[in-house]
């Protein structure tokens, strides 16, 4: 078996801490923004679920909710496993490091209303991810590295009324990092019966 080595130039031009060589950008292919944009959050969550220790299911067919993420420990108190579901949002209108402890971002009222209901058997959240415009500055890679650019972050938004006649404007915590540590802890959190 025949292993290949990394082609140079897989670092992005932005990157001051990982150049890349001076070479011709390959032609990219045509596929819509908005679906390489859903394809790079799925990435994301992917991840996370790895270094949690997590599984993933996804509903078929698709009733509003992305994902469904499993957790199991023998600390929960409620089963032996624990399940949230996840809505995934995309977006590259909001800047990365939102200034400020919240920044907006708005959702159609039937999809608000989905994500507000309580109570529930199954705890809901939304993971929302700010990527940069351009796809080419979407990630960074390396030899010890592999960055996915921006964040994501997320909100329990059980509760949540909605204000809007057609679309709802929330309000997302900058300081809620949606990475492995946050996912461990909203899982410890739910298997002792509480919320997200």
């Amino acid at each position: 078996m025949t292993l290949a080595q990394p082609e140079p130039g897989g670092l992005s031009p932005a990157s001051e801490r990982y150049p890349r060589p001076a070479t011709a950008a390959p032609q990219r292919g045509g596929l819509a923004t908005t679906a390489c944009m859903e394809t790079l959050q799925v990435g994301y969550l992917h991840a996370i679920a790895a270094a949690s220790g997590c599984s993933l299911a996804q509903p078929f067919p698709d009733n509003g909710i992305d994902w469904h993420v499993s957790h199991g420990a023998s600390g929960h108190a409620v089963d032996d496993e624990v399940t949230i579901k996840v809505q995934l949002k995309c977006t590259y209108q909001t800047a990365p490091r939102p200034p400020g402890p919240t920044f907006a971002f708005t959702l159609d009222n039937d999809h608000l209303r989905k994500l507000a209901r309580t109570p529930v058997s199954v705890h809901k959240i939304l993971v929302v991810m700010l990527v940069p415009r351009q796809p080419e500055d979407w990630l960074r890679a390396g030899h010890d590295h592999l960055e996915l650019r921006h964040c994501c972050y997320w909100i329990n938004l059980a509760g949540h009324p909605v204000t809007g006649r057609r679309r709802t404007t929330v309000r997302i915590p900058t300081t809620r990092i949606f990475d492995d540590r946050a996912l461990c802890e909203i899982m410890t959190r739910v298997g002792a019966g509480g919320r997200p």
